[in-house]
């Protein structure tokens, strides 16, 4: 069974991104657009709903969908911070981290997942 560790830390990963995705609303609430609010009110609850198919171990296309739509996640911040030539903030950096951190070990998960079932089928 793959390493209870890996499972947890890759949930936690992804709720220290939805936590800080939601901790940013209050903090900019008056310089944010009702589209830019719902944007990080969305992100972060999807990212801490996301815990729960992690821990849970369903199956394997949940980990690919958190893979893909936390890869989108980085990829609008490339383009809508760095690349629009706007400063990096205090929470951006926790929040990539923790993004990158969660994909990498959600792969980790995957492929010790198949080498599991795989064995598992050869003993049979």
């Amino acid at each position: 069974m793959t390493d209870k560790i890996l499972l947890y830390a890759a949930a936690v990963s992804t709720i220290i991104a939805g936590v800080l995705h939601l901790a940013i609303v209050p903090m900019f609430f008056k310089l944010m657009t009702i589209y830019t609010i719902t944007f990080f009110v969305v992100s972060g609850l999807a990212q801490f709903f996301w815990f729960i198919p992690t821990i849970k171990i369903w199956i394997i296309p949940w980990y690919y969908i958190g893979i893909g739509g936390t890869i989108i996640l980085i990829l609008l911040w490339v383009i809508a911070v760095p690349g629009s030539g706007h400063p990096i903030g205090k929470l951006d950096l926790p929040i990539e981290v923790s993004q990158i951190v969660f994909i990498i070990l959600c792969i980790i998960i995957i492929k010790k997942s198949r080498v599991e079932m795989k064995s598992s089928r050869v003993e049979k």
